[in-house]
């Protein structure tokens, strides 16, 4: 199912919540002994829809009328909506021992033998906000791996 938002998009004022600078947050990995790639399950799909909003994403097939009650793909905010979520979430992570970038996440550790107490502390936060990750996209503790694109290790950029 493919739903055109364009007339609710022009419609609602921007959002101008910013997205980090991928070069600082790929730059700000370097230096970590331990790192651990992970990736939010179908990431939008997992924010509940404001309940007053719902109405405001109907659809209509053969069936009848929907809406949506999580946040669909398509809508003009969703990227800043996203980012102000999972930065509240990690707020005592960010930098310290963690990088977000909407959907991908990465823990990381100076030393191997503090990646698993890094580790917990994020799946902490993660039941605690009910977020699920994709195993398929996720890999952890390792040396190096690709971030936002990029191929990261404890020196920096590969």
């Amino acid at each position: 199912m493919c739903v055109d938002f364009t007339d609710l998009n022009k419609a609602c004022p921007k959002d101008s919540f910013p997205l980090p600078r991928i070069d600082q947050l790929v730059d700000a990995t370097a230096g970590h002994e331990t790192l651990s790639f992970m990736d939010a399950y179908s990431g939008y799909n997992q924010i509940k829809m404001h309940k007053p909003d719902e109405e405001k994403t109907a659809f209509t097939t053969y069936q009848g009328l929907y809406c949506y009650t999580v946040m669909p793909f398509g809508l003009k905010n969703v990227g800043a909506t996203y980012q102000r979520l999972v930065n509240k979430m990690f707020a005592k992570q960010i930098g310290r021992n963690m990088e977000v970038y909407v959907d991908d996440m990465l823990t990381k550790s100076i030393t191997a033998d503090r990646h698993t107490n890094d580790l917990r502390e994020t799946f902490d936060v993660l039941v605690k906000y009910g977020m699920k990750l994709n195993p398929a996209k996720c890999v952890f503790g390792v040396p190096s791996g690709r971030f936002l694109g990029y191929q990261v290790h404890q020196r920096g950029i590969c």
